[in-house]
């Protein structure tokens, strides 16, 4: 049997806590690659829990990398953890670390509530190193040389398929291009299909990286004001003639979260086949979607070829990848594979291959609904704090998607300071809260704080609130903040 000991009255689920013991005793070498563990079911017998809680802490080490199941034969320990690599991993998370101190990696970003990265500690690194590690041991010349500026195409043919089935896109590999990210993907379509000093209608607040974008790439940028239905195109009827082009992220709104209402989605699509317009479909976290199926995209809305839709693996596996993508109706193809030809893409190659072996394998899509369960819960516990020890500063309404809920300034708290004063006074406390309004362009319409929950379990959360509160009380004048250990 297994060396674990599992506290049914501690903070954290039994599941969790079979999963990392199981994990540590194979980190440190005392369960060998290739040996058997007991069946789930011998295994709850002798813990006294329920087999759920087993199948479960297996099935999230065998989908990491850690152990392997063989039909009619068991589940063992994966032999490709080489006894070299368990030494060096048991060297750098446990040889010298305080006996019962977790295993559990750092995380890569400092502190709560910094929406900018998912959860990459259980993200299936032992799966995705194998699959870099089978294509650059002999790589082939055209992987090596980047053959097609717009990427490989197995990826791409990946890409499109991933899309049909969770966006109901009827695109193909030709449409796709690989880029390094959705700031290039904008540079590019403003260089390969508008004129110079185009005008460009953006969500006001809106996603900052975009319009500066867009504004370095030499076009006009016009704000338009955003409500509980999304972007309030009609708002500027009268003005809107001049514009070329509408940046919209109708399926989550960053920061606010509201969805496109399927009027103004209709209206939207309208303008562009009645003026030619261009509608740059921008799927913000649409993966994330916690009740109910993810919503049509904008694109499968399109039958004359007016939206670009954009998307990016940076929210699902990590920043660091840099590797996104968009779809360009039929028309469009050439024009924007012209430009990157004559640029060069800005795209690696080296993870291409690899990413698509990832996605055809099942694994992608598999992590991507592992997470959606993960974040639902921390979402609930960030609602939670707000309705509990930051509830007379800050208050956001219930949100079915996303990785980050925007709590909006109480009028006390407005009162007395801006989001920007008081994000600073966060800061100096280990806590980040992006202030909302750097997201706008003009003078903000409101006050409040960007707080990512996605890359931080139920007590980071709750601790990180407990710390944010009495930031917020120092700012009214009820006490002085503490500072709180970064992690």
């Amino acid at each position: 049997m297994l060396a674990v000991a599992l506290d049914p009255g501690g903070r954290r689920p039994l599941g969790d806590q079979l999963y990392e013991q199981i994990r540590d005793l194979v980190l440190e070498g005392r369960l060998k690659p290739g040996e058997r563990l007991p069946s789930t079911r011998a295994l709850a017998a002798e813990l006294g829990v329920s087999r759920t809680t087993t199948v479960s802490a297996y099935a999230q080490l065998e989908s990491e990398g850690y152990l392997e199941s063989r039909t009619g034969a068991g589940t063992f320990v994966s032999p490709e953890l080489g006894a070299a690599i368990l030494r060096g991993v048991s060297t750098e998370l446990g040889a010298n670390r305080p006996h019962g101190q977790s295993t559990t990696p750092a995380r890569p970003d400092g502190a709560p509530f910094d929406p900018r990265m998912p959860d990459t500690r259980r993200f299936p690194f032992a799966r995705w190193s194998r699959a870099l590690a089978r294509w650059w041991r002999a790589p082939g010349a055209d992987v090596m040389r980047g053959d097609d500026p717009a990427g490989h195409p197995a990826l791409r043919a990946e890409i499109a398929a991933h899309l049909r089935c969770l966006r109901g896109l009827a695109c193909t590999a030709e449409q796709v291009i690989v880029t390094s990210g959705v700031v290039e993907s904008l540079g590019l379509i403003v260089r390969a299909l508008l004129s110079g000093g185009a005008t460009v209608a953006v969500e006001e607040p809106g996603f900052p990286p975009a319009a500066r974008t867009l504004a370095a790439a030499g076009t006009r940028i016009m704000p338009i004001p955003v409500d509980r239905e999304g972007l309030m195109f009609d708002a500027v009827a009268p003005e809107n003639a001049s514009v070329r082009a509408v940046v919209v992220a109708p399926s989550r709104h960053y920061p606010l979260g509201h969805t496109l209402s399927v009027s103004r989605r209709l209206a939207l699509i309208a303008w562009a086949e009645a003026t030619g317009g261009l509608l740059i479909e921008d799927d913000y976290d649409s993966e994330y979607r916690f009740r109910g199926r993810p919503l049509a995209a904008l694109m499968s809305l399109d039958r004359t070829g007016h939206v670009i839709y954009l998307g990016s693996f940076s929210k699902v596996m990590f920043r660091s990848l840099r590797l996104a993508y968009m779809v360009l109706p039929p028309r469009l193809i050439e024009p924007v594979r012209a430009t990157l030809a004559a640029e060069g893409p800005a795209a690696s190659w080296v993870p291409q291959p690899a990413l698509a072996e990832f996605m055809a394998s099942g694994e992608f899509a598999m992590h991507i609904r592992r997470m959606r369960r993960l974040y639902a819960g921390r979402q609930r516990a960030l609602l939670a704090a707000l309705d509990g020890p930051l509830r007379d500063f800050l208050h956001a309404p219930e949100q079915d998607a996303g990785m980050h809920v925007t709590a909006l300034f109480r009028d006390g708290l407005a009162a007395r300071t801006t989001d920007r004063e008081a994000s600073a006074r966060a800061a100096e406390a280990g806590i980040v809260a992006a202030p909302l309004s750097a997201c706008y362009r003009q003078e903000p319409k409101a006050h409040g704080f960007v707080l990512g929950f996605a890359g931080f379990d139920e007590q980071e959360i709750a601790t990180g609130a407990a710390a944010l509160s009495e930031v917020l009380a120092g700012c009214l004048g009820k006490g002085r903040p503490a500072a709180t250990r970064r992690r």
